[in-house]
């Protein structure tokens, strides 16, 4: 094979080789000068993986045909494997919008075609309109229509798409999916803007509701034949932790991802389709975080039989893939769960756990909801006890702070809401109702139950476990000094009444768990707590000054040395809790 492709060369694989080399070189500049802004050629560029593989194969295939087995399974074989591992791209990038923004696309195409407002139809209208261009032959976009900004930023990103090879993507996640017409409407999106192959199209399943409706979701996708043929038997489908997690606490979160996963799996197995779900958990128990093991083994039966995937950000990269022994032990630790889960699957949760769950979801729902939600005094709390406005205007996260900008609490975006708690200490929307939830239930003569679900039942048990990881990094003196300082006198009250409500979480929860303190059962972690805990304390008490100096400023006063040390302050606090967001 090799003989045939370079002729009688003296050096048949330096041959075969140099005229990839030069088009690797040629690759790796040409990207440097458009990176520059430069017009260049990339005819000569390499942009398909199969241009690399075709010559590292013959090599292969010929050195093993010549008995070089050694040379042919060196840096030879390794290579081939990057080769298949990374492609040319190196990553496949993942795209990801919200669903309101499409709709916003054919809202103002169908204002402008004059058939009305599309975000305004109803969910048949929707499906029917989306179908009916899904399967039309002709262009749907006018040459003639100048969308608004907003709008033409989604169709640059789909036209990018169309640009690049299917090799270079992953899927395309539909924030707050809540309708079929949802994932339809990015269908029509890409084959619109050129895109010729079948992108996966992940529906995000984010909040309480979204995620009780998943199935029945799913299941009206699956019976659009369109739909059936699209996808060949492959779904990807997202659940969300952060936004449940933030809009109904993390019992009723934990138990709502749960079941609806339940539900998925049932469904794809019924319809014969290949179901991978995507984890989208952040570091905190508040946003779905839990040690990859426990994580892993606490998904329901069957969960994993379509792949895993899962979301690793902020911190955590880091802390898991920083260094080469950390990224190995990270996979290791991910591939062993998951042969364990497959080999040995965890148990369906019995009638009587399921009753039991249900019950303390519902209550801690309810508990939750009542603070955060119908309690007048949480908002006027939150804005002063934390440095959640402050966060809004500094440069720490790749997406604005909030959805809508003059929303409020449900607007706001939960990796803000989880970080501005974890810089006083409270760490309020990991545990706020949970415990509550669980001492009703007891109260209800349900502790034989519950202790039965703690010893047998690994969802259950991961979710109390990692209770006691948050409330060793919980520090309610420290958020006391926060409200004593920021905190006006009429509303301190609130801060008093949820530092009590703490304390009673920590004192129920070492009781279930059979410990005189938090973290007795991992000591190495308790030092190092302990050692990061005597940094961070006059870090709280330089950003609670700092807060107060800023606050005493005007809408239109900035102060730049100010706003560099609160920075500094949010940094070291964040790094210092380590799962912040």
């Amino acid at each position: 094979a090799l003989r045939s492709q370079v002729g009688d060369e003296l050096e048949p694989y330096r041959a075969l080789l140099r005229p990839l080399l030069d088009k690797l070189l040629n690759t790796h500049e040409g990207i440097t000068e458009k990176l520059k802004g430069n017009n260049v050629d990339t005819s000569d560029w390499i942009s398909d993986k199969e241009e690399l593989l075709a010559p590292l194969m013959a090599c292969y295939q010929s050195l093993q045909a010549c008995g070089m087995t050694v040379i042919a399974q060196g840096h030879l074989q390794d290579t081939i494997r990057r080769v298949h591992c990374f492609g040319v791209h190196l990553l496949k990038l993942d795209v990801r919008q919200d669903s309101e923004r499409h709709s916003d696309v054919f809202s103002e195409l169908t204002r402008y075609l004059g058939l009305g407002d599309y975000g305004q139809w109803s969910e048949e209208d929707k499906q029917a309109f989306l179908l009916k261009e899904l399967g039309s032959k002709r262009p749907l976009f006018p040459s003639t229509w100048q969308p608004s900004e907003d709008v033409q930023e989604v169709i640059d990103t789909c036209k990018v798409i169309s640009q690049n090879g299917k090799d270079g993507f992953g899927i395309y996640i539909i924030s707050m999916a809540s309708l079929p017409s949802d994932v339809l409407s990015v269908n029509l999106l890409l084959k619109e803007l050129g895109v010729t192959w079948a992108m996966p199209v992940a529906p995000l399943f984010e909040t309480l509701d979204d995620l009780n409706a998943a199935a029945s979701v799913t299941k009206k996708l699956f019976s659009i034949d369109w739909y059936r043929g699209y996808i060949q038997g492959k779904q990807h489908i997202m659940i969300g932790y952060s936004d449940s997690a933030k809009d109904a606490g993390a019992m009723a979160a934990g138990w709502a991802q749960y079941e609806s996963q339940e539900a998925l799996v049932a469904l794809a197995e019924e319809n014969d389709i290949e179901l991978t779900l995507f984890h989208g958990r952040g570091g905190t128990i508040g946003r779905g975080g839990l040690p990859a093991h426990a994580a892993i083994l606490s998904q329901p039966p069957g969960s994993l039989t379509g792949g895993f995937r899962v979301t690793e950000q902020g911190e955590t990269i880091r802390y898991k893939f920083g260094m080469p022994i950390l990224a190995q032990r990270s996979l290791a630790l991910y591939a062993s769960a998951i042969l364990e889960a497959l080999i040995l699957p965890p148990p369906a949760p019995e009638q009587e756990w399921r009753e039991a769950i249900t019950k303390m979801a519902a209550d801690g729902r309810d508990n939750y909801r009542q603070i955060v939600r119908h309690d007048e005094n949480f908002v006027p709390y939150f804005r002063v006890a934390t440095p959640e406005q402050e966060l809004g205007k500094l440069p720490l996260g790749s997406r604005p702070a909030k959805r809508k900008p003059t929303g409020g609490i449900e607007s706001l975006r939960a990796i803000p809401w989880i970080f501005a708690w974890a810089q006083t200490r409270m760490v309020l929307p990991s545990w706020l109702g949970t415990m509550k939830a669980v001492q009703t239930s007891l109260d209800a003569g349900k502790g034989d139950t519950i202790k039965d679900m703690l010893d047998n039942w690994p969802f259950f048990y991961s979710r109390l476990s990692m209770l006691d990881m948050v409330f060793a990094k919980a520090a309610p003196n420290i958020s006391k000094e926060y409200d004593d300082n920021l905190v006006p006198e009429k509303l301190r009250h609130f801060g008093d009444a949820l530092r009590s409500e703490l304390q009673l979480s920590i004192d129920l929860l070492l009781e279930l768990l059979g410990q005189k303190a938090v973290m007795e059962s991992d000591p190495k972690g308790t030092v190092s707590m302990n050692i990061r805990a005597g940094y961070l304390q006059p870090l709280h008490y330089l950003q609670i000054e700092l807060l107060k100096r800023i606050r005493l400023l005007s809408d239109d006063e900035h102060d730049a040395t100010l706003e560099r040390a609160m920075m500094v302050t949010i940094a070291g606090i964040a790094v210092g809790m380590r799962n912040t967001g």
